[in-house]
């Protein structure tokens, strides 16, 4: 059975000699491989210690296709938009860490979305910069009509579609897998309808950690698509009422590398979190607080290019939905909450696309959940009610077709995925190669969306 390339971010943890990690800090990747080459045929090194250089290596390869942008581009990008914006603003910007950079070519290299997250924060130093449009309004209305029945149904249509990028095939005949992420059977879906797909697909049962439909034909095939059809319902849980039971179950507290580790940097933060909290709820609120009013949304690159996801969180205050989802989970983890992941799709009556959450669990109530990326936008927008509300609730504008961090598809795809974590667009492998970014092209279409009960 072939080896599953994903299973060694696993040991990433397990660190790398300190050469190969300064050419790495500094951006020289050729020369970072040029060294893992002759580490690994040496002898002594451990297996960890091995599939951490796989690993990195791995990594570096990805990064130069999300940090794209030299000094010169980003200030060009900047001034489009402001004509005045000066090098100097650009200069102090990163000096303040306000926008994502890292070294590429022994060269500073900008998130290719750097400027879309100034956005979010006009007045922290990045003037002119507007914010896009909100939907606030609509948001709080939902959640208001949501408090006041108990709950909100909402039936939900969707089109998913995975194909290589344009021009990639060459051969028809060449062997395509593809795998789309459909909605699982879990505490807020039901209903759950296959309406179409490409023929061929295999369904992954129900109960899947990361639920697809699977095909493996040839490339003639290629785009494949599903419609499906599910019912989704979000139940408002008053957490200031909640009597949690004296003993609480220990499932989903461990670690889980190389992303949910109890470092010493997030022990000791918990531990300062929680010092004053007395039962379960009470830390989990007092964790929910301090990832949405001390953590900062930031587009990021691929997770696979990403280490130690919850700590570097937790050290730089700056994450995105799943970023901080997992520093969430992790320091709850810590705490001795039992924490998991969800993600799928955030889904309006307008258009779908991808979003990350976390959920917990206190019993007797069962598991209740966390969206600290909605919390921190509602803290960025001094809107404490909204806030509050995505501490045990979220809204019916979901679909979960992800209920493990880190887990494996069915089948299993053993190749590079293009997230080894998650599961939100699809992943693909086109006569033995994985496709990943700009040559993978997915999408979702929103086909009908249907209140249950109108408010």
């Amino acid at each position: 059975m072939k080896q599953d390339c994903n299973a060694l971010f696993a040991d990433l943890a397990a660190g790398v000699p300190a050469d190969v990690r300064r050419l790495y800090d500094a951006g020289d990747f050729d020369a970072a491989n040029r060294r893992i080459d002759g580490l690994l045929t040496q002898t002594r090194l451990p297996e960890p210690g091995r599939n951490a250089l796989l690993a990195l290596r791995e990594i570096m390869r990805r990064i130069p296709q999300y940090y794209t942008l030299t000094r010169e581009q980003a200030l060009a990008q900047m001034q489009a938009e402001v004509p005045d914006f000066t090098a100097e603003e650009l200069d102090a910007l990163v000096a303040a860490d306000r926008l994502d950079w890292r070294y590429v070519d022994r060269e500073p290299r900008y998130l290719d979305r750097f400027l879309n997250a100034l956005r979010l924060y006009p007045d922290m130093n990045a003037r002119g910069f507007a914010p896009d449009p909100s939907e606030t309004e609509n948001r709080d209305r939902m959640l208001a009509a949501m408090r006041e029945r108990g709950e909100l149904t909402a039936q939900i249509t969707l089109k998913a579609t995975v194909a290589p990028a344009p021009g990639l095939v060459t051969d028809p005949n060449a062997e395509w897998e593809a795998w789309l992420p459909i909605p699982a059977d879990c505490e807020q879906q039901s209903g759950i309808e296959i309406l179409d797909a490409t023929p061929g697909g295999r369904i992954a049962p129900a109960d899947a950690p990361q639920r697809t439909i699977y095909w493996k034909t040839t490339a003639a095939q290629a785009p494949c698509t599903v419609t499906y059809r599910y019912r989704v319902r979000a139940e408002y849980h008053d957490m200031d009422s909640l009597v949690p039971d004296p003993v609480q179950p220990g499932f989903f507290t461990r670690e889980q590398a190389p992303h949910i580790l109890f470092t010493p940097w997030l022990r000791a933060l918990c531990a300062r979190i929680i010092a004053d909290c007395d039962g379960p709820v009470e830390k989990a609120r007092a964790i929910y607080d301090y990832v949405t009013t001390n953590t900062n949304y930031r587009y990021q690159p691929a997770y696979a290019c990403l280490e130690n996801i919850s700590e570097n969180c937790a050290k730089s205050g700056w994450g995105d939905c799943g970023v901080m989802s997992l520093l969430f989970i992790t320091l709850c983890r810590i705490a001795g909450i039992p924490a998991r992941w969800q993600s799928g799709l955030y889904v309006t009556p307008k258009e779908a696309g991808c979003h990350d959450w976390a959920q917990f669990y206190i019993a007797p109530y069962g598991w209740l959940w966390a969206d600290c990326s909605f919390g921190s936008s509602a803290h960025r927008f001094g809107c404490e009610e909204r806030r509050r509300h995505f501490f045990g609730n979220l809204d019916p504008l979901r679909m979960v077709a992800n209920r493990e961090f880190y887990a494996q598809l069915t089948p299993p795809d053993n190749a590079w995925r293009n997230d080894p974590y998650d599961n939100q667009m699809g992943e693909a492998v086109l006569n033995g190669t994985p496709l990943h970014h700009e040559a993978l092209d997915t999408g979702v279409e929103l086909v009908a969306f249907t209140w249950e009960t109108p408010f």
